[in-house]
């Protein structure tokens, strides 16, 4: 089943309204039950409607990148910052989800830098929040990009994987969601230019292997994604192998557990969306991170500088068409 339409004005046509907004495209919600509502509390957030200045505070964000950890989302706007030079690297970035604890939000001018936690659930939850804020921010033309760590298939470890198209379990590109008790199936097509451009940044900048592949998205990090090591385990070692190899074969490069979801909703909001995950092993050849510290943390910093280099690009061409 299709997202079913709403008859709200908060429902937009991305392509009809980017005729009609000067070329630009907002941020889409379909909830007609939204207008009723005299203030939308961001609860996970710790934000509001009526509480907060959304659009003062958020109105001119264009990038957004979100992962699953709150310390790294902040070394990246710490990162971001000193890339943009737009505020004094040694600067506290305060967390402006602080009344919460469930997510951490920075930001440094036109960037937004957002925790999102563990597995599809939890993901799911800071989506609907996030897309809400953009939309009541009045935002538009807003780039969101995943960045996080993953399990390769096939690949060395440190390479990084810029999500084609997202699937499941499966090797099928759907996101399933039971709803009211019935299945609603959504599409995880992801913007294929952003990724080709994000690829073209790897190019430029020369310091680690980018590839372009599709992304498993499991439900679990143990069985889920036919490890060995959980605290159970119903298969063997060949049947592990002969799994990843048919995961490879079509197309997947590397798993994750947020991707699917991310597409799908980022997809329905019109945002353009992109995956970019480093390996941190290659699960052909076993399950558990043997890699030091030192290793392990070079290599998460890579998608880093792989978005900063593309949000530097992005905002320099449009200082120049300016």
């Amino acid at each position: 089943a299709a997202f079913p339409p709403s008859s709200s004005s908060r429902e937009m046509d991305p392509l009809k309204n980017k005729q009609n907004s000067s070329f630009s495209t907002p941020v889409c919600v379909h909830n007609p039950h939204l207008d009723s509502l005299k203030d939308d509390i961001l609860y996970h957030f710790s934000l509001g409607t009526e509480t907060h200045d959304l659009p003062s505070m958020f109105g001119d964000v264009k990038f957004v990148c979100v992962g699953g950890s709150p310390w790294r989302m902040k070394a990246f706007i710490e990162y971001i910052a000193a890339e943009l030079e737009m505020e004094d690297p040694k600067s506290e970035y305060p967390n402006i989800c602080a009344g919460t604890d469930r997510y951490a939000m920075y930001k440094v001018g036109p960037v937004l830098s957002v925790s999102h936690g563990m597995g599809i659930p939890s993901i799911a939850i800071m989506l609907h929040e996030l897309i809400k804020l953009l939309y009541h921010a009045q935002c538009k033309d807003v780039t969101i990009i995943r960045i996080g760590t993953s399990g390769g298939i096939g690949l060395e470890p440190g390479t990084v994987v810029v999500t084609k198209q997202s699937v499941d379990a499966t090797f099928q590109p759907k996101f399933e969601q039971v709803i009211l008790g019935k299945t609603v199936v959504r599409n995880t097509d992801l913007d294929q230019n952003l990724a080709e451009e994000l690829l073209q940044c790897s190019k430029e900048l020369g310091q680690f292997e980018t590839v372009i592949g599709n992304t498993m998205c499991t439900l679990d990090f143990y069985e889920g994604q036919a490890r060995l090591d959980g605290a159970f385990c119903s298969y063997s070692e060949k049947d592990k192998q002969d799994y990843l190899i048919k995961a490879r074969e079509a197309g997947v490069c590397n798993i994750e557990m947020e991707s699917s979801v991310f597409s799908a909703m980022c997809k329905l909001s019109g945002l353009r969306a992109a995956v970019v995950c480093v390996t941190l092993l290659d699960r052909l050849k076993g399950d558990q991170l043997m890699s030091s510290h030192e290793v392990l943390n070079s290599y998460q910093k890579r998608p880093q500088i792989l978005v900063g280099c593309f949000i530097k690009k992005q905002l320099m061409a449009k200082a120049v068409t300016s």
